[in-house]
């Protein structure tokens, strides 16, 4: 008899999985011919324990590694761009950096290291980069800082309470993330944060490097503590090196120094124009997230950190890694962007054509959309962006490719888009036009969500200023009423470059028992009264924790008493008492008092529909009966106390309780 192989076996398969294949050998071989069906489910038992060995890498730490939307921002995390350089078969990236996280409030805030732990499996890295909000307050603790100034009669108010100390708290979260991870059976990396771009000549100054030595605060003075370059209390990245050297066996990649040397190598005006976003010395934008995410790849590699998974020769890369738009609605057009890399290529100089198949459009400039477009490549290096469009007009699953070379080296990418209509549907919206109240105006089968305020409040609802400009379309002028919206206390806090995870105001809208809401629209005006310093991050989120936020827009650079349109259509969905949040996170470019940041016209508007079909009951007693690693909700939480009347999912199947 032939011997008998599965077609797809992974390298890495431990010794365990091993012996379980050799029983299952045998096994076959001695029922082949009484039971082609129980051969066919082993063999399918076979492969989804090989598929379960796939590692997954979680990082965690700030803005500087954060997913973004391209049409948002010309951010990019590195970390965004990190999955490109691995095998994707055998490694999966889950970037969990979030912007205005210190190592304190990542660890404290339910929505973060919470949810990245309770994922975290034996083998799986966590990749851990924190530094650039821990520097708040100069190096001083929030916490003990706001202690203080309250024992001495002070006001709190703008104290920044995610500020540690680089010898003392820093550290001792990093220690519990550490000690969380390998209790959880994974593999801890320390990552120092990427410099800023502090150039000073040809050097980087001091506090680029995460070192505050130069000048810090000091609890009860007015004065700048400094102490000299050998003196590494005040250094953040040194703390992180110390704490890792505590252990045996958690490795360090150092991407204050491989950055500080990158950057060093190209100069400052190269770093300015290609590297860091516009007005800005601590956010990468394409580029430079793609060459720090390689740095970061490359020093894997070579410390054997799951090396042979790693990408960092020759190969063309795709970033995302795959090309599914997700879902879209009937007759609406959708736009990706992709990063596409190759380094080392045979020629110094030379093309790349882009090529789609038909149903799809691709453009270099977001502007110009063609079958195939071009672009130059120097240096024996591509780092370039492509944006591919489709307009979704039938329901179903909509397939095509990409295609990349120059002619030596090429690659293709499969891209799919699905699309739903949402014809028979009863429209549903809450519109709050905050003119005068807060009181929202609810249209359908929906409930809404109170405005909220948490580290901001209500100031007035009036004009925004007598020469407020508003976009002309909507046919209003400087007298029109808007609701304006101040920060506790009144002062705004110098030196925040991003937003504050205390600081927000938010909206929502409530799908009743029954009833699924697709969501297809959000919308607001916004703007900033009295100056030109008001910035802020606009989000949505089903989960009231928001730990699966996706950000709508960033609006960094808001000039005075001007409004600002902002619109996104989300494909989401919404049932049975879930809602969808809405979330404003401002903050200003300097310190200020008494400015306000302006709302009108907030508006969530989706297609109700009902929601029980399809879905099986089953007795209450059954269903708390069931296995608790079976069950999860409708957001792939998994449950361990259902409630009469949720639906929960079962083995794929959509179950409510009765």
């Amino acid at each position: 008899m032939a011997q008998f192989s599965p077609p797809y076996r992974k390298n890495h398969v431990n010794f365990a999985a091993e012996k379980l294949f050799n029983f299952y050998l045998l096994l076959m071989k001695s029922i082949l011919t009484r039971s082609k069906i129980l051969i066919l489910a082993l063999f399918i038992l076979l492969a989804g324990t090989t598929q379960a060995e796939k590692v997954k890498v979680h990082t965690i730490g700030d803005s500087t590694m954060a997913d973004y939307d391209e049409n948002s921002t010309d951010k990019r995390g590195w970390c965004q761009m990190l999955q490109q350089f691995f095998n994707a078969d055998f490694v999966t990236i889950n970037n969990r950096g979030k912007s205005g996280a210190s190592s304190k409030s990542f660890y404290q805030e339910s929505a973060y290291w919470k949810t990245v732990i309770a994922g975290v499996n034996e083998g799986d890295y966590v990749l851990i980069q924190f530094a650039h909000n821990d520097e708040k307050n100069g190096g001083l603790d929030g916490d003990t800082l706001k202690a203080y100034t309250v024992s001495i009669g002070g006001s709190a108010d703008g104290i920044d309470y995610r500020g540690t100390t680089a010898s003392g708290t820093f550290k001792k979260f990093i220690r519990a993330y550490i000690d969380e991870t390998k209790a959880k059976g994974g593999k801890p990396v320390i990552v120092t944060p990427i410099c800023r771009k502090y150039f000073s000549g040809n050097t980087i100054r001091r506090n680029g490097m995460h070192d505050l030595g130069d000048s810090f605060s000091v609890l009860g003075s007015n004065t700048k503590g400094s102490v000299p370059e050998s003196d590494n209390t005040h250094d953040y990245a040194q703390a992180l090196r110390d704490v890792a050297a505590e252990y045996e066996d958690v490795p360090v990649i150092d991407l204050t120094i491989l950055t500080r040397d990158m950057y060093l190598s190209y100069g400052e005006s190269y770093c300015t124009a290609n590297l860091f976003c516009t007005d800005d010395s601590t956010h990468p934008k394409k580029m430079g997230a793609t060459l720090i995410a390689r740095l970061a790849a490359q020093a894997m590699k070579e410390q054997g950190i799951l090396a042979e998974h790693i990408i960092v020769g020759t190969d063309i890369t795709f970033s995302p890694t795959t090309g599914d738009f997700g879902k879209a609605y009937a007759g609406q057009t959708v736009t990706k962007e992709f990063n596409i890399s190759a380094f080392g290529l045979s020629n110094s100089t030379g093309t790349f054509t882009f090529s789609v198949s038909e149903g799809f459009e691709v453009s270099t400039d977001k502007t110009n959309y063609a079958q195939s477009v071009t672009a130059n490549y120097t240096g024996g290096n591509l780092i370039s962006s492509v944006y591919i469009r489709t307009t979704l007009t039938q329901p179903g699953t909509l397939s095509g490719t990409l295609t990349v070379g120059d002619g030596n080296v090429s690659r293709e990418l499969a891209l799919t888009a699905e699309c739903i209509d949402l014809s028979g549907g009863e429209e549903v919206s809450v519109l709050w036009p905050l003119t005068a109240d807060a009181n929202p105006v609810v249209t359908g089968p929906c409930m809404a969500v109170e405005e909220t305020w948490v580290g901001m409040e209500l100031q007035k609802y009036t004009n925004i200023n007598k020469a407020a400009v508003w976009p002309a379309e909507t046919g209003r002028d400087a007298s029109y009423r808007v609701q304006r919206n101040l920060i506790e206390g009144g002062t705004w806090v110098a030196g925040e470059i991003d937003e504050v995870s205390t600081r927000y105001i938010q909206f929502g809208m409530t799908a009743p028992a029954n009833t699924k809401i697709d969501i297809d629209k959000i919308s607001l005006y916004v703007a900033g009264a009295g100056g030109s310093g008001m910035r802020c991050k606009i989000y949505y989120a089903t989960d009231e924790e928001f730990s699966d936020a996706t950000l709508i827009q960033e609006l960094t650079s808001m000039a005075g008493n001007t409004v600002y349109p902002v619109e996104t259509i989300p494909v989401v969905s919404i049932q049975n008492g879930q809602s969808i949040y809405l979330r404003i996170y401002p903050w200003y470019s300097s310190a200020a008092t008494g400015k306000t940041i302006c709302f009108s016209d907030v508006y969530i508007h989706g297609m109700a529909s009902d929601a029980t079909s399809g879905i099986e009951t089953m007795a209450d007693e059954n269903l708390q009966a069931t296995e608790q690693s079976e069950m999860y909700d409708l957001l792939g939480r998994r449950i361990h106390t259902p409630e009469k009347g949720n639906i929960y999912i079962i083995k794929g199947k959509k179950i409510v309780a009765k």
